[in-house]
């Protein structure tokens, strides 16, 4: 005798649900929203121009790493050859976006969100999802946000580049410090939300207080523990203003190298 959701005795609805609200807006305002920023990230990668103007650099092409790299923009060295791909040069922005990209697309607030509005699965809740079987995380390709700490990691280590930048952005073309303008501020603007995305983390909290059987004998951790939770609790709003902010800084150093925007100074101390 079948039992549970098969069970004869449960009503048969055909409905996909009985909700009447709009529940539909949410998923599709998400759809809208990440899939404008990949639309945008894919273009920028593939332009593969306009990311540098001293001393400010695209936090999509950071660290550049390439020999393709404009003169300037490589502050780590060019350890990476030029490489055609179908007769186009490979942006540097491929050799460095795959870490960040691989960090949201496993962050467990992300996978939410792009679960429901583009798997649907479910798309809202009491709806059914479109899907006849669930295999959860543990087969291929979904196995793989399993990944997800090692992105983690990574993703750290960008952000310490990332903040190197930000400092850079106060000296001038010619290399004096001390100097304030729209960029510099931008970029410090950016890596700040980063590092609250990255610190907000479920695997920062988990890596900096889990395992732990008594708090009293690592009251050190326990205090670190006690400030990520805090910031734990608004990550998902975080990882929005953080896309939003990584988009706009690029779409700025864009603007300024392109010559459609001056870097207007602040103050000079």
């Amino acid at each position: 005798m079948a039992t549970g959701v098969f069970s004869s005795r449960r009503a048969s609805i055909k409905e996909r649900t009985l909700r009447t609200d709009k529940w539909w807006l949410q998923p599709a305002f998400t759809f809208g929203v990440l899939f404008t920023f990949v639309i945008y990230s894919t273009f920028r990668a593939f332009e593969n121009n306009y990311y540098w103007a001293d001393p400010l650099i695209s936090p999509f092409y950071s660290p550049c790493l390439s020999t393709a790299c404009v003169e300037g923009a490589s502050h780590f060295g060019q350890p990476i050859g030029s490489i055609l791909l179908g007769g186009m040069l490979l942006s540097p922005a491929f050799y460095i976006l795959v870490i960040p990209l691989g960090f949201r697309l496993t962050c467990y607030y992300y996978r939410k969100a792009y679960y429901r509005s583009f798997w649907m699965s479910p798309p809202a809740c009491a709806v059914a999802e479109p899907h006849k079987k669930y295999t959860g995380e543990t087969r291929a390709p979904l196995i793989l946000q399993n990944g997800h700490r090692w992105f983690f990691y990574l993703g750290l280590i960008l952000n310490i580049i990332l903040t190197y930048d930000a400092v850079i952005a106060f000296k001038s073309p010619e290399g004096e410090w001390g100097h304030v303008t729209v960029g510099s501020l931008v970029l410090t603007a950016n890596a700040t939300l980063l590092w609250l995305y990255s610190l907000s983390c479920h695997t920062c909290r988990h890596t900096i207080g889990g395992r732990l059987k008594n708090f009293s004998k690592h009251p050190t951790r326990y205090k670190a523990w006690t400030i990520v939770s805090k910031l734990n609790s608004r990550h998902p709003l975080f990882a929005w203003i953080s896309l939003f902010g990584v988009a706009l800084t690029d779409f700025y150093v864009r603007q300024v190298a392109s010559g459609s925007l001056e870097n207007l100074p602040i103050f000079t101390f």
